[in-house]
This record gives structure tokens, C-alpha cells and sequence, in this order.
């Protein structure tokens, strides 16, 4: 059987699992965008820690280690590339009220408008895409430089925002969505447009070390548990 399946990707696996079931939910039940996120933010948790778990094996094979980098770039553009976008649909779809908010479905915007929408999405979508083939070719050339062979691990800057901040950046305005009383979806789009420009841009950020990974993870926890107090509450 072709591939790895030892415990240095099941967390890749599953980051890719749980966008699948994201993608699919999104699309089977529109109504209700919050489940969705909740599977977006598993991807993140799985994505901040499938590295360091895949570099405590020390003896994986060059092999492993470049099968490793295709599988997180390939799991990254379901999860934060596609499962957000699925997202922003099914809040289109429904633009259903939360609470104390205002019945919005008839809002017409949505209905003169859709094209502009979808175009949002899908230049989302290409930005992302674009963001993960330039790290890998840019990733694959500083090692040769570098004669290194492992993943990005001595890399100290990203050109471009990581698209795993997804993760973060849209579960936090379903949250503001069922805090204010009316309907946030436009805002909804017009981050995720200005996300894909920082995506595509040649803004360098510093890579984040252990403290960094860890308030990340952190505030994904936090935005975790108030939408599960969300869906358990209504």
C-alpha cells in the first residue's frame, strides 16, 4: 500500500479528515455555519502541532520527510483554503438569525450581488493556493542552499501570511456574528478578500516560536469552546 501511515502524519490526516467533514456539513447544513467552524479550528489545532510531532522521529527516510511537506500543503488548501469558503456559502445560503439578531435571509444584497461573492471566494481560494506552491518552492530552495533536509524548522520569516491563521481569522467573526445584532456577513467577505491579499503579499512576518504557537493555540481553544457553548445553547 503507497503512502505513510505512521504517527508522524496522523495529525496531517486528520486535519485533512476533519475539513472534509467541515466541507461537507457546510454544504448539508447551511443553516447553521457554526458546526463548520468547529471543524476548521480542529484543522488548526492538528496543523500547530503535526510538525514538531512528525521531527520527533529521528530516523525518518528522505522520503518521509518530503512526503510529509506535499501532504501538510495539501491537507492546508482543504482546510484553509476550501473549508472557509464553504463557510462564507452556507452564511450566504441561509444568512441565518443568532441570537437576538434580525430575520437578514431576504437581505437583497445577497441576491443582486452574488457573483461578486462567489468572485470573493474563488480569488480566496487561488490565494491560498498560490501562498502554499510559493512556500514549498521557496521552502525546497533555502534547504538546498542551506544543506538542509528536514521541514521548514530553520526557516525564521514567512513571505506572506501563513493561510493557517485561518483558522483563527473566521471563527472569530462567527463569534462577533452572535454577539452584535445584526447581520455581519458582508464583513465576513471583505476579510476574507483582504486575507487573500496578505496571502499573496511580500510582507515578511516573523515566524512564531513556541510562546507564539502557544497563545495561538490558546485563543483557537478559547474561540472552540464559546461556539460549542453556542451550539449547545440554542
Amino acid at each position: 500500500m503507497i503512502g505513510v501511515f505512521d504517527y508522524t502524519v496522523l495529525l496531517t490526516y486528520g486535519s485533512f479528515i476533519s475539513a472534509v467533514l467541515g466541507i461537507l456539513v457546510s454544504w448539508q447544513q447551511p443553516e447553521n455555519p457554526y458546526i463548520a467552524v468547529l471543524f476548521l479550528l480542529l484543522c488548526g489545532l492538528c496543523d500547530a502541532f503535526d510538525g514538531r510531532v512528525a521531527r520527533r522521529k529521528k530516523d525518518r527516510t528522505d522520503f518521509e520527510k518530503r512526503y510529509g511537506i506535499q501532504i501538510d500543503s495539501l491537507s492546508d488548501l482543504a482546510a484553509f483554503g476550501v473549508l472557509p469558503v464553504c463557510i462564507g456559502n452556507a452564511m450566504v445560503r441561509a444568512c441565518p438569525p443568532v441570537s437576538g439578531a434580525a430575520e437578514t435571509s431576504g437581505n437583497g444584497a445577497f441576491v443582486v450581488l452574488p457573483f461578486l461573492l462567489y468572485a470573493v471566494m474563488a480569488v480566496y481560494s487561488l490565494a491560498a493556493l498560490i501562498r502554499l506552491a510559493y512556500f514549498n518552492v521557496t521552502e525546497e530552495e533555502r534547504q538546498m542552499a542551506e544543506g538542509e533536509t528536514d521541514t521548514a524548522e530553520g526557516r525564521k520569516y514567512y513571505t506572506g501570511l501563513p493561510v493557517t491563521t485561518a483558522a483563527l481569522i473566521f471563527p472569530a467573526i462567527l463569534l462577533f456574528q452572535y454577539l452584535i445584532p445584526r447581520d455581519i456577513t458582508p464583513v465576513y467577505f471583505v476579510v476574507m478578500l483582504f486575507t487573500a491579499f496578505c496571502f499573496v503579499s511580500k510582507h515578511r512576518i516573523r515566524k512564531p516560536g513556541l510562546k507564539g504557537i502557544s497563545l495561538m493555540v490558546a485563543v483557537g481553544a478559547a474561540e472552540f469552546l464559546f461556539l460549542t457553548l453556542i451550539l449547545t445553547g440554542r
